[in-house]
């Protein structure tokens, strides 16, 4: 019996040893398996590798970024306006009183960033260098959501006028409109236009307001003083009297308290000048030292230190400028030069 006939081409031993049995399949299986978890191994490696190429990207381009942008404003919040005033208060609903206030804080809080960051000396009526740029629309918000507001319509009258004096104009003329019966507005757009040398304007707005019931008597007084003596230092000292008066604001009260100093230094000033111009009349020369004076300058009824040193309001002494045979204000004095 001839076995290998019977076995046939296509049995499991074949002619020239390319039988396959079980265990070669199983080993070829096993090869395709670990050639396709290389692949799969080389993939992902890839993979990481242009994530984390990606991540390196990104940080550098973020530190380029950062290096290259502009310093950021802290004051941009408080100069970005959503809404206009009116829409505002329909936004605000019953809660006006509530938006007011809160658009009167951030005023207040604008403009106490913006002198914390400014390095210099300034007055509350000349803001001109702090480099507000927003506080007539913060006021402008409040007052549209409270017309009543009357410490916003103060606090404009006297911090405005220098930083845009034409926003300060419109905000006492939307109080003066939504408040006709309030002389004290009046009393504030007077003070506006006196600031600027419109004394023919000035004086309209103290007539006006004289002719509201309440208003005081000083009122049609200043009126004509205006338009006979605007620019006089008897007009100066009256509107930073009447100021005083009335402020409701302590930093208000503090300016104008500060301004009548001012004008009392500068009478006295002039009184010393005409006490040293008499000295030098009588020496031939200029005093060498206030001592050699002090007689003369205290029975001008101006007051001395120890050495003889004539007083500023402040009372830090005057400086004896001998070039000029005139006194001019210590350094540390506290009396606004200009």
């Amino acid at each position: 019996m001839n076995t290998s006939e019977e076995r046939g081409p296509g049995s499991p031993a074949d002619v020239g040893g390319r039988a396959e049995g079980p265990a070669a399949a199983h080993d070829h299986l096993a090869s395709s398996r670990a050639r396709g978890a290389r692949s799969e191994r080389a993939r992902d490696a890839a993979l990481a590798l242009l994530v984390v190429a990606g991540l390196v990207a990104a940080s550098g381009l973020s530190r380029w970024l950062d290096a290259r942008r502009p310093a950021e404003d802290p004051f941009a919040a408080y100069e970005e306006l959503y809404v206009a005033p009116e829409t505002a208060r329909r936004m605000s609903l019953a809660f006006n009183g509530l938006a007011a206030d809160w658009y009167w804080l951030r005023s207040l809080q604008y403009v106490g960033r913006k002198v914390g960051a400014f390095e210099g000396d300034f007055r509350l009526d000349d803001m001109s260098r702090l480099g507000i740029r927003n506080l007539g629309a913060l006021l402008e918000h409040s007052t549209a959501l409270d017309p009543q507001f009357m410490a916003a319509y103060e606090f404009g009258a006297v911090v405005l006028p220098s930083i845009d004096r034409e926003a300060a104009v419109r905000l006492i003329g939307r109080g003066i409109r939504e408040n006709p019966g309030e002389w004290r507005l009046y009393h504030h757009l007077g003070y506006i236009h006196w600031q600027a040398g419109r004394f023919e304007e000035a004086g309209e707005a103290y007539a006006a307001g004289a002719r509201i019931e309440g208003a005081p008597a000083w009122m049609g007084a200043l009126s004509a003083q205006m338009h006979a003596h605007g620019g006089s230092p008897e007009v100066a000292r009256e509107m930073y009297l009447r100021m005083y008066e009335q402020a409701t604001d302590d930093q208000v009260r503090g300016l104008a308290a500060l301004r009548l100093a001012q004008l009392d230094s500068l009478a006295e000033r002039e009184r010393i000048g005409e006490v040293l111009s008499a000295f030098r009349a009588r020496a031939g020369r200029c005093p060498a030292s206030w001592r050699e004076a002090a007689p003369l300058l205290r029975a001008a009824g101006l007051r001395l230190d120890a050495a003889g040193s004539p007083l500023d309001p402040s009372d830090a002494p005057y400086v004896l400028d001998a070039a000029d045979c005139g006194a001019r204000l210590h350094e540390c004095s506290r009396i606004p030069g200009k």
